[in-house]
């Protein structure tokens, strides 16, 4: 009798959901350095490490397509990620990334959402690309080039179209970020440094993007009464430049459009047969930015989630502040500037009609400099798999499984993640399926959820016993390593 093969970790008697959507089976599976080695009846093998997962749930690790976690990757433990079972996250998303931008005064909104100007000191993308290798992360990147940060670092004035010699300038510096990595283009054209850039200023950037085989998100011009124009631009800067659109947290937000998700989504289905496009959204029915006057109205609650000069008023709600002033909603929130803000102003029916579509990938969303951030920075994937799988129904728990590994990857590219397969990297998360649950509210955010046991990124663990283990394993995955993989 020959030996037994020797891993080193191993994972027994375990409920394997592998991220294709099929139903889970039980089973073993091992991982040798950072990668899963072989999965079956495992029960001779040694390991340096053997994790018994009887009645517990074993996936491939999630994968969090929208975050804003350009400048959290280099200073942070991510537990707000980890603790969610997240172990690869796109950033630079919804036009603003640390890089190429070096600035000398403060960053405007909402360049101010992921750092300060001290934070903005990466010139070129190969540089920001080169701290996540010095100073790895504990989970991975695949990193996002902002549109509106390109803008910032180019032109002297935001409030109109860039000239010829600035888009020429704008080309330049997205071609370098690709070079160096980035797997594609970030849009925000409903915040104020890019409202003025027409649809062409965008669609000569794009053109760069199918030679480099990167792709396009988009944080639309509009996703209230102008939702379907919007939703028209997005598709037109796609077919221009002949590269896949991902339309970033897909929604349809104030009182005025509760319902149009039903518009929203057949619109988005008869185009996807037409061109390569997919969507993610997050499961709540409030949205997070920076704090504008013009969204007061379209929002009957709002919550200040940081002010730099009034930082007593970090999670109060809006109203509340205007009363104890005096003022009306626009004074306070111009009081309160600059700041970030809550909106309540999105309909349940509609969030639930979105993640049921069968193409909606999940992604957090999540601002982690916010003070008082909203809950979706540490709830949203066990919220999907608790509330809105085991408790509402809205899809089975392997399909929720599914909108979170092997359609993210495939619609990003990220190859060799997303799936519970051999030789695929060893991203896994560990959980209960009876227990797990987001436990983050509006009132309390930081909350650890429930039911994540341990998490592992390129099988090294990062979370355990309800704790970061300290662990850095992440890496910067660049798109030359990648393929994208849209359809």
């Amino acid at each position: 009798m020959t030996d037994p093969d020797t891993c080193d970790l191993l994972i027994q008697r375990v409920s394997l959901f592998d991220g294709s959507g099929a139903p889970p089976y039980v089973g073993d599976l091992a991982v040798i350095d950072d990668k899963i080695v072989v999965i079956g009846d495992l029960h001779n093998w040694r390991a340096r490490e053997k994790v018994d997962g009887q009645g517990l749930a074993l996936a491939p690790g999630f994968i969090d397509v929208h975050t804003h976690d350009d400048r959290a990757l280099l200073i942070g433990d991510m537990a707000n990620k980890t603790s969610q079972g997240v172990t690869s996250v796109v950033v630079g998303n919804c036009g603003i990334s640390l890089a190429p931008l070096s600035l000398r005064a403060a960053p405007p909104p909402p360049l101010d959402l992921i750092g300060t100007q001290a934070d903005y000191t990466y010139p070129t993308f190969a540089e920001y690309m080169d701290a996540l290798d010095r100073q790895p992360p504990a989970v991975n990147a695949a990193c996002l080039v902002g549109h509106s940060t390109l803008r910032v670092g180019t032109m002297d004035r935001l409030d109109r179209p860039a000239t010829s010699d600035e888009i020429a300038a704008m080309r330049a510096k997205l071609q370098e970020a690709l070079e160096a990595g980035a797997i594609g283009l970030s849009t925000g054209l409903d915040y104020q440094p890019a409202e003025a850039a027409p649809t062409e200023e965008v669609q000569a950037l794009a053109q760069l993007l199918k030679p480099a085989g990167a792709i396009h998100t988009t944080h639309m011009r509009s996703e209230g009464d102008h939702v379907t124009e919007a939703m028209d631009e997005a598709f037109a800067i796609g077919k221009s430049a002949d590269v896949p659109v991902v339309i970033s947290h897909f929604k349809v937000h104030g009182k005025a459009n509760f319902g149009r998700s039903v518009e929203t989504l057949a619109k988005f289905d008869t185009q996807r047969l037409r061109q390569p496009l997919g969507l993610d959204a997050y499961p709540y029915s409030a949205s997070s930015t920076v704090l504008k006057s013009q969204e007061l109205s379209e929002a009957p609650k709002v919550m200040v989630t940081w002010s730099t000069p009034h930082p007593e008023a970090t999670g109060r709600m809006l109203d509340e502040l205007a009363t104890e002033w005096g003022c009306s909603l626009e004074e306070a929130a111009k009081r309160l500037q600059p700041a970030g803000a809550v909106y309540f102003a999105m309909d349940e029916a509609d969030v639930r009609r979105i993640l049921s579509y069968p193409h909606t990938m999940i992604g957090s969303d999540g601002l982690p400099h916010d003070t008082h951030p909203h809950p979706r920075l540490w709830g949203s994937f066990p919220r999907v798999l608790g509330h809105y799988a085991r408790e509402v129904g809205l899809f089975p728990m392997e399909e929720a499984i599914r909108r979170m590994t092997s359609l993210p990857a495939e619609r990003f590219g990220l190859t060799g993640r997303g799936r519970l397969k051999q030789n695929y990297a060893a991203d896994l998360v560990l959980f209960d399926p009876q227990s797990v649950k987001d436990r983050a509210t509006f009132e309390n955010p930081k909350q650890v959820s429930d039911g994540i046991v341990a998490v592992w990124v390129n099988g090294k663990a990062v979370w355990r016993d309800g704790r970061p283990t300290g662990a850095r394993p992440g890496r910067a995955l660049r798109r030359q390593q990648m393929q994208t993989a849209l359809s």
